[in-house]
């Protein structure tokens, strides 16, 4: 994440939800990488760069300071903005979460058993790795295949849409689901983009609005990408410390 915001420069950057872990912050454990983004994301907001925190359900606890502005640091539950002429409405979505907005507890246990996945998973992407295999990724695996899950996140982007049409928002940008995604929805009372930002644990993506339009930016194709340019300007094979990479792609 760090890399990626050294290699942006951003008018508004836009935190949508859930940046720190509150449900499971400890002050025995914070990372010094960690620490640095949160630096970097403070200097941005000193240059010409407006940083807007919105809250999600894992840091839901600064809703009760919500809304407030410190400097260039504005933190809020929504935002609302007009774009190129044309209206935005941003959030994080848990709002539209039964189980985040009556059964916390069931939220909480979820979460604790998602970074359990997520560490699991990592550890056998170290094997596949070292194996030169693809990656693999268990959460996104049982979202595609268990149809409550599939059922839900189409419930998700629909809910979010229709009620962006009703209010006549041109786009409506969330995030929570961790889907990365951009389309178009139309219903009988109009028309409006649907947005979600995805996640930087598993999908390593965020939404970018340039030169008029929205794209969805993944971290690894990019990387892929930049190998490929250095292996065209070079004529060489790619460096070691891309071993793994390279297998991935032969």
């Amino acid at each position: 994440m760090l890399r990626y915001l050294q290699s942006i420069e951003p008018d508004v950057l836009i935190i949508n939800g859930d940046f720190i872990d509150i449900w499971q912050f400890k002050k025995s454990y914070f990372p010094e990488s960690h620490l640095e983004i949160i630096k970097y994301i403070l200097n941005l907001s000193l240059t010409n760069c407006q940083v807007i925190y919105l809250t999600g359900n894992h840091d839901e606890f600064l809703r009760k300071f919500s809304p407030m502005t410190f400097g260039k640091i504005q933190l809020a539950d929504k935002y609302i903005f007009e774009l190129d002429h044309k209206k935005v409405w941003v959030f994080h979505g848990d709002v539209f979460d039964s189980s985040v907005q009556h059964s916390k507890w069931i939220a909480k246990l979820g979460g604790i058993g998602y970074d359990y996945l997520i560490r699991l998973n990592n550890l056998t992407n170290w094997f596949l790795g070292k194996l030169g295999r693809e990656k693999y990724s268990f959460s996104k695996k049982i979202k595609n295949n268990i149809k409550k899950a599939v059922k839900f996140i189409g419930d998700f982007e629909q809910t979010a849409s229709e009620l962006a049409i009703e209010n006549k928002f041109d786009y409506v940008i969330c995030g929570h689901i961790h889907q990365p995604q951009i389309r178009k929805v139309t219903t009988s009372k109009g028309t409006c983009t649907y947005l979600n930002s995805g996640d930087w644990i598993e999908n390593l993506t965020a939404l970018e609005y340039n030169k008029g339009g929205w794209e969805i930016y993944a971290y690894e194709e990019d990387l892929l990408l930049n190998l490929f340019d250095k292996v065209d300007q070079t004529n060489h094979e790619l460096p070691s410390e891309y071993k793994i990479i390279e297998d991935f792609i032969k």
